[in-house]
């Protein structure tokens, strides 16, 4: 699988659109400042998502088998895609401190070991990890906006995500108000991620729809649509507060968003699943997942992100089990 992600796909002209694309808005997307009637035209003309269908789909490709030298690379590939994250209330500078070491060293008996894309915390906790990671291509990922419940003023949550980037957070993980998208307050809600992404200066954003809050695949399509109009330059499903979270149907439908949204636009926008991807297979199968549904050109931390706590030592010690031919155990591991 190729380390470089290609050129971006040229822009389509109007006229190219895939026919799965929402034709009745013409094939041209809503401008910046559309109103709540235009974006609920654009958006409740996407194509409606065939429930059954996209379960069945899943269901297959998570039925696919990985040999052993493509499973050992994919195996690094999602070490390398891992956001290690902690976000708890009792969260501390040393569990932060500690965190960061695991992410700098995953596997202390093997120097070839990929390290993870970053590490995600709370803001207030950024410049523990700036400092732990110096000298390091690992990024800092900060949640914000009235993180995991995003009720909050705007004001509140911009000065949120600015402290974050102030204190050196590289990555911005936000969350939309569901409240305000499930009333079809579209416009409100894209206002919202265009601001943010404005505060978010130099820092990417992703940004959380959690949807596990969304009720239908539908309206998971929408608010993926709606997140990628407003500058996301991720999408992620979940806060890992709710469950569900990352279903491998909830995926295939935003990697179909993310797939149209890059044959409309010209712009590739990244994917992020988190919450309940917890062990190799589970992770194995989302990779299949993105390879089969957007390509190889996602499989690089670039546009590929897994949002995991535990994830990283079943890893590590499936790894240690193609090197070894025997299982290494959890007390082999260090806890992070």
């Amino acid at each position: 699988m190729p380390a470089d992600v290609p050129p971006a796909v040229p822009a389509a002209a109007p006229t190219d659109v895939p026919p799965d694309l929402p034709s009745g808005a013409g094939g041209v997307l809503p401008d910046a400042t559309a109103s709540d009637a235009s974006l609920r035209r654009f958006l409740h003309g996407l194509p409606g998502v065939d429930q059954v269908g996209a379960e069945a789909r899943a269901g297959a490709l998570a039925t696919r088998s990985v040999k052993t030298s493509a499973k050992g690379a994919l195996l690094d590939l999602a070490v390398s895609c891992i956001d290690l994250t902690t976000l708890e209330g009792a969260d501390t500078p040393g569990r932060v401190r500690s965190l960061c070491a695991k992410a700098r060293v995953p596997d202390p008996t093997d120097p070839h070991c990929p390290r993870p894309a970053a590490v995600c915390i709370y803001g207030d906790l950024v410049p523990v990890a700036v400092e732990a990671l110096r000298g390091t291509s690992i990024k800092v990922a900060a949640v914000a906006t009235a993180f995991p419940s995003g009720r909050a003023p705007l004001a509140v949550k911009l000065a949120d995500t600015e402290a974050a980037v102030g204190a050196g957070a590289d990555e911005i993980d936000m969350v939309i108000d569901r409240g305000a998208f499930l009333a079809g307050r579209y416009g409100e809600v894209l206002a919202e991620i265009q601001a943010v992404k404005a505060a978010c200066g130099p820092a990417h954003l992703k940004v959380i729809l959690e949807t596990g809050e969304l009720a239908t695949l539908d309206a998971v399509r929408r608010a993926s649509w709606l997140a990628m109009l407003g500058g996301a330059d991720f999408i992620k499903t979940s806060t890992g507060k709710i469950s569900p979270a990352a279903t491998l149907p909830v995926a295939l439908v935003m990697l179909e968003a993310v797939r149209d949204w890059a044959e409309l636009s010209g712009h590739r926008v990244g994917f992020k699943p988190a919450g309940g991807i917890r062990n190799a297979k589970d992770a194995l199968r989302h990779l299949v997942l993105v390879h089969e549904t957007v390509g190889d050109a996602w499989l690089d931390p670039s546009l590929y992100r897994i949002g995991a706590s535990t994830l990283l030592n079943d890893l590590l010690m499936q790894r240690q089990k193609l090197a070894t031919g025997h299982y290494a155990g959890r007390d082999y591991v260090t806890v992070g």
